[in-house]
This record gives structure tokens, C-alpha cells and sequence, in this order.
């Protein structure tokens, strides 16, 4: 049977293509470039003062890595310390769970803008394999391949390809994988073209949730925008543009905080629950 929903959206979508394209190249020329935030990229942080020797050497570290794009690697902040990784490591640092169980915080930010997820793959295929396993690898991936309008078939493939390689070559006991961001808010699409990009993120997130549910050990985190703005109105109306950079399109430094928040609630929760 003939979807006539699909065949409708296909028939408004090709009427509309002048439109998309010229907004599209209005966009790439007249939106702000943010550059990746300062700051570093890796660090070692001891989490407590525990001298007990008896704890089993591999428990002594949390190996955490951060891989993907913008988002990841911070634009949209200042500093590093202002962006997702930033205030992320804090956040771990005075969590019982973390505290209770490692006396290391090992971690890395493998991020550079504007990477697809075939560009992560490439990344993580010439990166040296990790000397100890990665307890935790945290991934951002899809804006990209949304704006270049990547196959579906492609991009399943190219996240299948990432959960091999990293669990292969880094031993990534424990994945997760950012949703992607609500496209059709973000103040730098203007309509009728937030609409179509919005449209086809979401067939690109559906995707990713499905293989990730496939994968023991990889786990879809829903990024919960609706909380971040009802944690920073505090019953108030604001604007959903305080959540986005100058550019309309980047994460602000305040949804960096709750993301980061989010994020670390999902890592403590697989913690507690991972039966090593």
C-alpha cells in the first residue's frame, strides 16, 4: 500500500528544493565560524587519597574518552572549561560512585569540527591503540552527516564500523552515543529548511538508537533538551535561543553545563550497574 504521508512529504519536498538550496548556501555563507574553544584535550586526575594496595590494579583508573564533533570538542565556549568536557570532569570528580571506585580519572577528547561519522571512524582507525582499555567512550555524531545529507545505508554502516573498531582496537567496554540535537530549533535554520533538516536528523537518530540497541555494551543517551530548559526557566518562560551560541547553531556554555550533567548521571548509572 501507498503511503500517501510519504508521498505527499516527497512531492512538498521537491516543490520546496529551490527553497532548501538557497537557504542552505545563505547559511554556509553567512553564518558565523566559531573556532574549537582553548585548552586541554587529555589530562590525569587523582580522585581520592586512597593508599590501599589491596584494590585490584585494574579498578585504580577510569579511562575515559570523548570522541566526535563540534559538539564534542566544544564550540560554542571560550575555553575547554567552559565546554562539554570541561564541566563534565568536575561533575565526575565529586560523584560518590566515581570516588568509591577509582582513584584515577585518565581522559581524552578526540573531537574536531565538522567530522562525519566516516571522518570518526578515520580517526579512530590512525589513532594508537589505548595501552589500557577504555572503560568509557562517549560519542557525538550525525549534525554533519545530516548537512551533507549521508545515505541511510551509509550512515548505519559507518556506526556499525565505529562499535568494531571500538571495541577492537580500544577495548571500549562501555559506549555511548549522543542523540542527535533537535535540528528544527536551532535559530540559524530558518523555515521551511529547519523543517527538512530536522526531518531527516531524526530518521538519522532512529537509526542510531536501533543499532545501538542491537550492541551489548553500546547505549543511545537521549539528550534531554525539554529538562534543560525547564532546570534553567525555573518555571519561567525563556527564549530557546540561550541554549545555542552566537552562531544559532553550536551549543551555548549554559546547555554545555546541563549536557554535561545528563551525561554524567548516564556514566554513573552504567557504573552501578556493570557487574565488573
Amino acid at each position: 500500500m501507498i503511503n500517501s504521508n510519504k508521498v505527499a512529504t516527497v512531492a512538498r519536498d521537491m516543490l520546496l528544493a529551490p527553497v532548501y538550496l538557497y537557504q542552505g548556501r545563505k547559511i554556509k555563507r553567512d553564518t558565523l565560524r566559531l573556532p574549537e574553544p582553548n585548552g586541554e584535550r587529555h589530562g590525569l586526575v587523582q580522585l581520592n587519597k586512597s593508599t590501599d594496595t589491596s584494590t585490584d590494579e585494574s579498578k585504580q583508573t577510569l579511562n575515559l574518552m570523548i570522541v566526535g564533533d563540534s559538539a564534542a570538542a566544544g564550540v560554542g565556549s571560550q575555553t575547554q572549561q567552559e565546554a562539554l568536557v570541561g564541566r563534565l570532569i568536575p561533575v565526575l570528580e565529586q560523584h560518590p560512585t566515581i570516588n568509591s571506585t577509582f582513584s584515577m580519572l585518565n581522559w581524552s577528547l578526540q573531537a574536531t569540527t565538522g567530522h562525519t561519522s566516516f571522518d570518526i571512524l578515520r580517526r579512530l582507525y590512525v589513532l594508537p591503540a589505548a595501552t589500557q582499555p577504555v572503560d568509557m567512550m562517549v560519542l557525538s555524531v550525525g549534525v554533519n552527516d545530516t548537512t551533507a545529507n549521508v545515505s541511510v545505508n551509509k550512515w548505519q554502516q559507518q556506526i556499525e564500523d565505529i562499535i568494531a573498531i571500538a571495541q577492537r582496537k580500544f577495548g571500549a567496554q562501555e559506549l555511548i552515543f549522543f542523540s542527535l540535537p533537535p535540528m528544527a530549533e536551532m535559530p540559524a535554520i530558518p523555515a521551511p529548511l529547519n523543517n527538512f533538516v530536522g526531518a531527516k536528523a531524526s530518521i538519522l537518530d532512529g537509526i542510531l538508537q536501533q543499532v545501538c540497541d542491537a550492541h551489548d555494551g553500546v547505549n543511545y543517551m537521549a539528550t534531554d533538551f525539554p529538562r534543560m530548559i525547564e532546570e534553567h526557566s525555573n518555571g519561567t518562560p525563556i527564549d530557546i535561543a540561550v541554549m545555542f551560541a552566537s552562531d544559532g547553531f553550536h551549543p551555548s556554555s549554559l546547555m554545555y553545563g546541563y549536557w554535561a550533567q545528563q551525561l554524567a548521571e548516564r556514566i554513573t548509572q552504567l557504573l552501578d550497574t556493570s557487574p565488573s
